[in-house]
């Protein structure tokens, strides 16, 4: 029996009732990995032994009688997030041979929820890129079309989930790197809103945007790890003092036959410019027709701001780049006692070949922007208009009650066609940004698929924007698209 091919859901009703075990769900994942990782390359690390002990432990608490949401659920982390004694390589190879010392306050949660951590998948290198062709080890590869990228920064998440090797991944969303992945990979992504979910332990990239959440097989599921991980925490700052709701709960529709009923859906022009693709604006109009079916109303709105936030976005993610990665000078690093003793040699030698050229492209642009003469050119001016386009969505929301885009503007694209041209890999997060820059909630749910061109079907994502600390109502949303709002823990 393939139970990796389960949802949460649906394994959570199968572990309560005692029809399958921890041990069992983990060694399908393990096999799945095994068998498809090689042409995939999903993971950058697999931690068989310490998973199958810890779905031992996870069993021992289902005998017990403990009935916890992620109870035995086996799951991947982005190799960016601090796991105590594992290698934790943000897919670099001046972090090769990392080992963290301590858990990121996610994976702290998740072990103490009893989720079952399988291993660390690939990304671009420090999170940098949408493509996973960034990565210092390997490329990942699309499971819906091997020749093609599975997005990024997230890719191996994506992937992953896509292929059924664990039941959920967690990947971090700066840009869109959960988003996007999500929607060349034909699964739920969630970008929770700024400060929802603790960094502590994420590898940092741009402090500003950055944040960790879940991809799944569907939006329940994503609600499920969401309410684990989510919650104010004293190593982090910036996290939300608001109570954490019950997003299962909030997926609950009121009504059979219009369940959305009183909602009102912004449609906003600047994501639906004449260059985007007609199939994939098919899709994304088939789902505002599902919605308007559901009870909800389309409105038509304006975010005039939106087309400076690629613009801005890579003026202010690699000046914070430029900080968070000057860290990484190879003390307490993981560099033996010789190398750290010879600095020099280290700087040449290691810094040098140890970042990938995204990684220096944005140190060097970054540097460039908040240097003296530059700063009021660039820095401070991305800042201001940065807030313009918080404004823009705020005013929208005195109108609507969220916001239907596109994810992407279009589906996987074949590995190697643009790893050459960083402005059209930049492009990529056209329709992300926007979220990320004004720390809104997002999610990009399968939309269905689109012709690739050379005789494949591949999928593509809606995106559903809300406003902060609403991640309950884009989930709903999200859960009615996908099917899954009516699961339950007792299904």
């Amino acid at each position: 029996m393939e139970l990796n091919r389960l949802t949460i859901a649906e394994a959570r009703a199968k572990l309560d009732k005692g029809q399958i075990t921890s041990l069992d769900l983990t060694k399908d994942c393990l096999a799945a990995i095994s068998a498809q990782d090689n042409e995939i390359k999903a993971c950058l690390s697999v931690c068989a032994d310490e998973a199958l002990e810890a779905a031992k432990l996870a069993d021992k608490r289902l005998t017990s009688g403990d009935r916890t949401p992620l109870l035995g659920i086996p799951y991947l982390a982005k190799d960016n997030l601090m796991t105590k004694g594992l290698k934790t390589t943000a897919a670099s190879k001046i972090l090769s041979d990392y080992i963290a010392p301590y858990d990121a306050t996610v994976i702290s949660k998740l072990k103490e929820a009893g989720a079952v951590l399988l291993g660390k998948t690939n990304l671009d290198e420090f999170a940098h890129g949408a493509s996973t062709e960034n990565s210092a080890f390997f490329t990942t590869h699309n499971p819906h079309d091997l020749s093609r990228v599975p997005g990024g920064s997230s890719g191996g998440s994506a992937a992953a989930v896509a292929a059924d090797m664990c039941l959920f991944a967690l990947g971090s969303d700066t840009g869109g790197s959960i988003r996007h992945p999500a929607s060349l990979c034909g699964v739920v992504g969630l970008k929770p809103s700024y400060g929802r979910v603790s960094r502590f332990g994420l590898l940092s990239m741009t402090s500003s945007t950055d944040v960790i959440g879940p991809l799944a097989k569907t939006a329940y599921d994503a609600a499920l790890v969401l309410e684990v991980i989510s919650g104010r925490d004293d190593r982090d700052a910036t996290t939300a003092p608001e109570a954490v709701e019950h997003y299962d709960q909030a997926l609950e529709l009121k009504s059979v036959d219009k369940p959305l009923a009183g909602l009102t859906v912004g449609w906003p022009q600047e994501y639906f410019p004449d260059e985007l693709r007609d199939d994939v604006k098919q899709k994304i109009t088939a789902v505002a027709n599902k919605l308007e079916a559901a009870g909800a109303k389309i409105k038509n709105i304006s975010l005039p701001y939106t087309k400076y936030g690629i613009p801005v976005y890579y003026i202010i993610t690699p000046s914070e780049v430029s900080s968070n990665l000057a860290r990484f000078d190879g003390v307490g690093w993981g560099l033996s006692q010789g190398e750290a003793d010879d600095l020099k040699s280290f700087y040449e030698n290691n810094r040098g070949a140890g970042f990938g050229p995204e990684a220096k492209r944005r140190i060097m642009l970054g540097t460039y922007a908040l240097s003296s003469g530059y700063y009021d050119a660039y820095y401070k001016k991305a800042q201001a208009v940065r807030t313009l386009i918080v404004q823009d969505f705020a005013q929208a929301f005195k109108e609507v009650d969220i916001l239907l885009t596109p994810t992407s503007p279009h589906p996987a694209f074949k590995i190697g066609q643009q790893v050459n041209d960083p402005l059209a890999m930049y492009l990529e997060d056209i329709f992300v940004t926007g979220a990320s820059l004004a720390g809104l909630a997002a999610v990009s749910v399968p939309a269905g698929e689109v012709d690739s061109g050379d005789g494949h079907q591949l999928p593509i994502g809606a995106q559903l924007i809300g406003k902060r600390l609403e991640e309950g109502l884009v989930l709903k949303l999200a859960s009615y698209l996908d099917g899954s709002s009516n699961n339950n823990k007792d299904s």
